[in-house]
């Protein structure tokens, strides 16, 4: 079976919360949907982290990376860029950049901040950019989607995105972050 690997770091929820959404979009397509976080990056660099999160979805592999059939990729925003954990995931997928692993393969990104000038969208770019350096396709929503042109709150071509100023998320995210599992699991299945 198909699988699309839905990797992101979540502190207080939301993107948590949408990773749920868009792995319910994947799997309504037929695809599975594995949820997977990375540990939080720590200041005592003696300490080892867990093996497995204390909370919410296991930690990710970058063999679970290499075999995914495609990449949904979540992070909050920090400053307009990714979290640092995210950033320290990908960091370490040298060597599957090193043999083309990801090359072809389809990704899209998603974010959650807490403000609406949070920098959602930076954010989304910031993390398409190691994606294009491992040749991925990148996806991102279309305007065909009436919920982007009505949407008060995240979304937009880029990703979905959940502005947290609304402790849950709206209508409008839950069906854009379905939408855009949905999107992957059919590219998935189209690319493949």
């Amino acid at each position: 079976m198909k699988n699309v690997l839905i990797l992101y770091y979540s502190v207080h929820g939301s993107t948590h919360a949408l990773a749920r959404h868009i792995a319910k979009g994947v799997e309504a397509e037929g695809v599975e949907a594995k949820l997977r976080t990375v540990p939080r990056v720590s200041a005592e660099f003696n300490e080892d982290a867990s093996s497995i999160a204390p909370t919410g979805s296991p930690y990710a592999t970058l063999d679970e990376l290499k075999q995914c059939d495609g990449l949904i990729l979540g992070s909050p925003t920090r400053f307009g860029n990714m979290a640092a954990p995210v950033k320290y995931f990908l960091d370490s997928s040298s060597e599957l950049w090193l043999a083309g692993a990801l090359d072809g393969k389809p990704a899209s990104v998603f974010t959650s901040s807490k403000s609406f000038h949070g920098g959602q969208e930076t954010t989304l770019v910031s993390m398409m950019l190691p994606l294009l350096h491992h040749g991925m396709i990148i996806s991102g929503l279309p305007y065909s989607l009436p919920e982007l042109h009505d949407t008060q709150s995240g979304g937009g071509p880029y990703g979905v995105s959940h502005v947290s100023i609304n402790s849950e998320l709206t209508e409008h995210e839950k069906k854009l972050a379905v939408a855009q599992g949905k999107r992957m699991a059919y590219l998935v299945k189209k690319l493949q």
